[in-house]
């Protein structure tokens, strides 16, 4: 062995013994063994002394004096290795480039875990796989630790590997066996092995001392690195850097760390420093606003600071780009920053090829192409595995590849293995487990992909998007979760997509979504919603549409449902006059706009007017839609309800037992509009007297109503507010004050603070507290009741004066209350 190099006076490194000019440690002469000495590290004197040994006779020597026997897979050759002469090998050595850190680099919250599994003493691991989606800094991370271990002089050898490819990884392997090895590349493939080998030596071998880093940068496919994985040793580390999160990337002495989003106060770090570096002072609610609208993404915010720069306009007017829909590629700066070589438009293409390439072609692109459509922050998977949905994926690809289209059209399984294709790559979340938010995208990979669609495609799968989210909504609701979910997403598809859901017609998920929030209680978010379906419908369509017309309806309905009857009449006349021109009196959406001005008139107190018009309709709907059709049995219905508001109680519950059959007939036991009957069937029988009777009814109505309907619907909670009342009235003061409790809190979880269900749950809380002998505390409990009362009802409400009554009440009672505890004789 050559002598180690002596140090310059400006070296500030340790230095290494110089490498044997001969055949790497593994490769040695056929027939010759070490001796002792050579098999362990030799004093600088021993190494002066001895001369390299000659092959044996029987080796193949290697131009320049090297012996060669490698190895590939299973078959052991021998084969001429191209040595260079003797040149020293001036340590530290760095192969590779290492990117330069990016200006403004923030110290994230993964950094500290990476440092300490790369360094910590005993408990290190070899090998850290950085995975996450493109653009949130992962290689900037492996730089910075290959920059740290450098300068801090830990490391003997430094390689940085962008490893896009098998064949870029075997050539940087075969360049780091030049440059210490001494071993042409004739042969990349060989060298590069023994290169590996090297890195791995058996006892004594030179390398015993090299402590190396190395970069695998930015791996496009696992499969690329089968054979060429660096070795697990206690001297070496390796960091790989992978949008893949492929089981084959994890193993022995392999850690996958996933990197995310900036967190907030990253994100707004980074755009405050970047920007003030030039100059530039932004209010912090616009920083942190621009922030969250480009998904805290690292990539994404370093761009943008470029272009706020470089176009001399604020956060605002860059959000206000973003609003109007920009394209993502002419939000680019004309010089990307940090030698960045790609946009955030294009970062993400070479991933969807390589998803969509793992087959059926087209299906992932295109299951993509739809999530990029839907809510990014959960998207339940039945809604992307539903019949529309499979059913547009079979037409896409049996254009793209007819061959790998099964005759059946697309299934399930495949859909769910494009999913996972996806996920694996980390275009999306795809976390099954999560219930009914499986499916997450970034808000950029969307906003990329749809950039890329031309019109006809976009608004194509916007109604194929609507199909699936139609198609899933159960006509029950028993999951709010689920309900919320799909709320969210078609929220979502639609501020996306407005226009492409109008034509030709308006989607009948514009007025399923309006529905969910009101039967979900939402009243007031309901009649938001078909304010602005009315109003939508109209530009799109026409004043005179049947769509515009129905937006008008569901507006009307919801307006009285969130406490303004005398405003629901008035709509539903107005409604009554041009639905009558438009499509006759005989049309079934004439008759059920009649129907609903006679039922708001029954709640605006107008009896005698509702009664006339509920008989009138009763009549004209027999005739025209017969006697079991369900809007001539609601009418029945109505009619018996307006006999028990006016008084005949006992005639309005023998109405709705004679109608309870039929309902059962026709509709079904489970069906909601035959609960609502049995409802309404044990309120009147209660209030004809019969309170026991009433009180069985709504204990079994409960839990018919907890396995059709779910808990947490609103028609559930309705009948545990009766059973709570009923058990009130027959003397359990403290049994129905319980259920109230409970009952609000599920009505505060459910509905909310401000629904009119929750506002009389507190109405009654507070006059159980008084009748329990707490007069001062349900005084002061309707005093808080009638601020919001007035606030959501409105001041002349009949439940907001009823309030006013309550409060005068129990505070009398309590005045009555302290005078004879002050009169009463002292013990």
């Amino acid at each position: 062995m050559a002598p180690p190099r002596a140090p310059e006076p400006s070296d500030t490194v340790p230095t290494l013994p110089m490498l044997p000019a001969a055949a790497p440690s593994r490769v040695r002469a056929e027939g010759r063994s070490r001796t002792e000495a050579e098999a362990r590290p030799r004093t600088d004197a021993e190494a002066r002394s001895q001369a390299a040994p000659a092959p044996a006779p029987s080796a193949v020597t290697a131009a320049g004096g090297g012996v060669a026997a490698g190895v590939a897979g299973d078959i052991h050759q021998h084969h001429h290795w191209h040595v260079v002469p003797r040149s020293p090998v001036n340590w530290p050595v760095r192969v590779g480039v290492v990117p330069r850190s990016a200006d403004w680099f923030q110290h994230r919250e993964v950094i500290h875990a990476l440092d300490t599994a790369l360094t910590g003493p005993g408990t290190a691991v070899v090998c850290q796989v950085l995975t996450g989606m493109g653009g949130v800094g992962k290689t900037q991370l492996a730089a910075r630790r290959a920059h740290h271990a450098w300068r801090a002089g830990e490391v003997d050898l430094l390689m940085w590997v962008t490893a896009s490819t098998r064949q870029a990884v075997i050539d940087a392997y075969a360049d780091a066996a030049a440059r210490v090895l001494h071993i042409e590349r004739d042969e990349p493939a060989r060298a590069a092995q023994e290169f590996l080998a090297w890195l791995e030596p058996g006892p004594g071998a030179a390398a015993g001392h090299c402590r190396w880093l190395l970069v695998l940068d930015n791996v496009t496919d696992p499969a690329d690195l089968t054979g060429l994985w660096p070795p697990d040793h206690p001297l070496g580390r390796t960091v790989v850097t992978t949008r893949s999160r492929d089981a084959a990337l994890t193993g022995a002495g392999r850690r996958m760390v996933t990197v995310g989003l900036f967190t907030p106060r990253e994100a707004t770090g980074y755009l405050t420093a970047a920007l003030a570096a030039r100059g530039r002072v932004e209010a912090p609610e616009e920083v942190a606003l621009l922030a969250e609208d480009l998904g805290r993404l690292p990539l994404a915010l370093s761009q943008a600071a470029a272009y706020l720069i470089d176009a001399d306009i604020g956060c605002h007017d860059y959000r206000a780009l973003l609003a109007n829909r920009a394209r993502l590629a002419d939000l680019r700066p004309p010089t990307l920053p940090d030698d960045q070589t790609a946009g955030v438009a294009a970062v993400w293409s070479l991933s969807v090829d390589r998803a969509d390439a793992r087959g059926p072609r087209g299906l992932a692109r295109s299951l993509l192409e739809l999530a990029a459509l839907l809510d990014p922050n959960g998207i339940p998977q039945p809604v992307l595995t539903s019949g529309p949905v499979r059913d547009h994926l079979t037409r896409v690809v049996r254009r793209a590849a007819p061959e790998q289209c099964p005759a059946r059209g697309i299934t399930e399984q495949q859909t769910v293995r494009a999913l996972r294709d996806l996920h694996g790559l980390n275009l999306i979340d795809h976390t099954p487990k999560t219930g009914h938010r499986a499916v997450r995208v970034h808000q950029l990979i969307q906003r990329a992909v749809r950039d890329t669609l031309g019109e006809a495609d976009h608004d194509a799968l916007a109604r194929t998007a609507a199909d699936a989210l139609t198609a899933v909504w159960p006509e029950v609701e028993r999951d709010t979760d689920l309900a919320q979910a799909l709320r969210a997403n078609t929220t979502a598809l639609t501020g996306k997509a407005e226009s492409a859901l109008h034509r030709p017609h308006a989607h009948a998920l514009l007025y399923r979504v309006g529905e969910s929030l009101g039967v979900a209680g939402q009243v007031a978010a309901a009649a938001g919603h078909f304010r602005l379906l009315a109003r939508t419908t109209h530009q799109h369509l026409g004043p005179d549409h049947p769509d515009t017309l129905a937006a008008r309806h569901d507006l009307a309905y919801w307006r009285g449902a969130a406490g303004d009857a005398q405003g629901a009449i008035s709509a539903f006349r107005e409604l009554f006059a041009d639905r009558l021109r438009v499509l006759g009196p005989d049309h079934p959406h004439t008759l059920t706009t009649r129907g609903n001005i006679a039922y708001w008139s029954g709640e605006a107190e107008y009896a005698e007017d509702a009664a006339t018009a509920l008989e009138e309709l009763l009549a004209d709907r027999l005739r025209v839609l017969g006697p079991d059709h369900p809007d001539t049995l609601s009418t029945r219905h109505n009619m018996a309800r307006l006999r028990g508001r006016a008084g005949e109680t006992a005639e309005a519950a023998e109405g709705l037992r004679e109608l309870l059959v039929d309902m059962v007939r026709v509709l079904g036991p489970d069906h909601p509009d035959t609960l609502t009957t049995r409802h309404d069937l044990a309120y009147w029988q209660g209030r004809a007297g019969d309170a026991e009777g009433a009180a069985r009814a709504f204990e079994e109505l409960l839990a018919d109503a907890a396995r059709v309907l779910g808990p947490d619907h609103p028609d559930t909670l309705t009948t545990r507010h009766n059973i709570a009342r009923l058990r009130g009235r027959a003397g359990d003061v403290s049994g129905a004050a319980r259920a109230f409790e409970e009952l609000l809190a599920d009505r505060l979880r459910v509905l909310g603070p401000d629904h009119p269900h929750t506002l009389t749950t507190r109405h009654n809380v507070a006059r159980l507290r008084g009748r329990a002998g707490d007069a001062a505390g349900a005084a002061r409990a309707f005093e808080e009741l009638l601020v919001d009362m007035e606030r959501v009802l409105g001041p002349e409400h009949a439940d907001t004066v009823i309030t006013r009554h309550n409060i005068a009440y129990w505070r009398e009672e309590s005045e009555v209350l302290t005078l004879r505890v002050r009169r009463a004789p002292a013990p």
